[in-house]
């Protein structure tokens, strides 16, 4: 009998158990998108907020961290300018490959996992940043009765951060990450399987192999 796999993301499959382990608030903070050349995104949850937005932004390219979240600003009508490999260094690698004088736009959470503005500016790359939604733990997560010997599959840190709050990770838990910056937060003493790409679909194909 094949074990149980719980998602902890905000998006979902059919061959697990999703469980929403962040509550998303979007925020609309003033941003003149004609002050930049292009934009940069790290998650589909910027699309999200961008919808609140008039049509402005659709003339500038993104640079996205995934495939997944160019294919979310995609949807919204935005033209991707370029896809990392799911990694906020890769970013840094990217960007340094446009002109100096190129205008950035990092559209952001509150918290974030990665520095990579920090690396480009010391570069000498002009990035500004706007935070435009936050993130906190929610209830799904609290209130989740676990079935034993299963697989547990994180996308975030942050979905590491607020399962730690209410369940426990042990030596024989069988814990799939989606990505490095991701398997930084998984405590020491857990052994986790790390995916070969930054996605859901390969995660849940390793998290088949328990």
């Amino acid at each position: 009998m094949s074990k149980q796999i719980y998602l902890f993301s905000t998006s979902s499959h059919p061959d697990t158990i999703n469980v929403n382990s962040l509550h998303v608030t979007l925020l609309r903070p003033d941003i003149d998108f004609y002050k930049y050349d292009y934009l940069i995104i790290t998650s589909k949850q910027v699309s999200n907020a961008l919808k609140c937005y008039n049509n402005d932004y659709i003339a500038k390219k993104a640079l996205c961290i995934s495939k997944h979240t160019a294919t979310s600003y995609e949807s919204i009508g935005g033209t991707v300018l370029d896809i990392a490999d799911g990694y906020g260094d890769d970013i840094s690698k990217l960007v340094m490959n446009y002109p100096k004088k190129s205008k950035w736009l990092y559209l952001r959470a509150k918290e974030i996992a990665s520095d990579f503005v920090s690396t480009c500016r010391n570069g000498g790359f002009n990035i500004d940043e706007k935070i435009i939604y936050e993130t906190s733990c929610s209830k799904d997560i609290e209130t989740l009765q676990l079935k034993p010997d299963s697989v547990f599959i994180f996308t975030s840190p942050s979905s590491i951060k607020c399962f730690l709050n209410s369940h426990q990770l042990s030596s024989d838990s069988k814990v799939v990450v989606i990505g490095e910056t991701t398997a930084k937060s998984v405590p020491k003493g857990v052994i986790y399987k790390l995916s070969d790409e930054t996605s859901i679909e390969s995660c849940i194909k390793l998290a088949k192999t328990f």
